[in-house]
């Protein structure tokens, strides 16, 4: 086995799992001819009969078995050093978990918070429900709460209010009618608001946030949205004044050993300039007439 070179025995892996040359030659690039000839070079080499040839393909023989259970395992190593180097070159990764309207604040101001010249990137978990930050499934999450427990910090960013919003040009007079999330997704307070209103009427339901917005932009009604979404949208004008009773602070939450990495601190520093620089659009202190 001395003369035998480790590509012969990656190109022996794929034409065994392949059960063909030239699926071999699909996933390696090697051309089938040459890769027939080296096949040959490897049984005279380990002085084996390592296929059973066939007009329909490439069977294994019993020495082929063999040495396929063997190099599955340099396989998988080869694999994991491939994957060691590309994460070696590879550049840091903030990951950042918000759910729909803070995701979608975060990518109008982009970039205030990350631009092509830094050395990382940035990665985002959009999602209602929320991710542990403390075992790291994001560096950094936003909660309408302090947590009170886990390996967290905490920053109090702005504070944040609601209203509800239709299209402009939608008859306020004379259509009564505004739109919900549904009661299976609606998991926080803002988002149950409207349903628990008695006196509401509403004909139109959508199952994520994103989707309630694109209706209220269709017509289809009123819509509680926060004022840093609304008043930041030229085509919505508010429809009522802010409900008082939802105001709350929005926590910065990042994992506390993960914050003093120095692409992590960056992004926090950023984030909190531009929620400091826009206090008054979460405060519903800059709508539109």
């Amino acid at each position: 086995m001395n003369d035998v070179a480790w590509d012969d025995l990656r190109l022996f892996y794929h034409v065994a799992r392949q059960g063909r040359l030239a699926g071999a030659a699909e996933m390696t690039g090697v051309s089938s001819p040459t890769i027939g000839r080296r096949m040959l070079q490897l049984e005279r080499a380990t002085g084996r009969t390592l296929f059973v040839r066939r007009q329909t393909g490439y069977e294994l023989a019993h020495d082929g078995k063999v040495l396929l259970e063997r190099v599955k395992a340099m396989h998988g190593l080869a694999q994991a050093i491939e994957k060691w180097r590309d994460d070696v070159m590879a550049l840091p990764i903030v990951t950042i978990s918000a759910g729909t309207w803070m995701s979608r604040f975060i990518a109008l101001n982009l970039s205030h918070l990350w631009s092509p010249e830094d050395a990382f990137c940035l990665s985002f978990k959009t999602a209602e429900a929320r991710v542990d930050i403390g075992h790291r499934e994001a560096d950094i999450g936003f909660r309408n709460d302090r947590p009170t427990s886990g390996n967290v910090a905490a920053r109090s960013l702005a504070q944040v209010r609601f209203a509800p919003y239709c299209v402009r040009g939608f008859d306020q007079e004379s259509n009564p009618n505004w739109v919900a999330l549904g009661t299976d997704v609606a998991i926080t307070p803002s988002a149950r608001w409207t349903v628990a209103q008695p006196n509401l009427w509403v004909t139109a339901w959508a199952n994520t946030p994103s989707m309630l917005l694109d209706l209220v932009k269709g017509g289809a009604g009123r819509a509680l949205l926060p004022c840093f979404i609304g008043d930041n949208d030229r085509q919505l004008v508010r429809a009522g004044p802010p409900v008082a009773e939802l105001d709350h602070k929005s926590w910065m939450i990042m994992h506390d050993d993960e914050r003093r990495r120095p692409e992590v601190r960056t992004v926090i520093d950023r984030l909190v300039a531009v929620f400091d620089d826009q206090a008054a659009l979460f405060r519903g202190d800059a709508a539109r007439s």
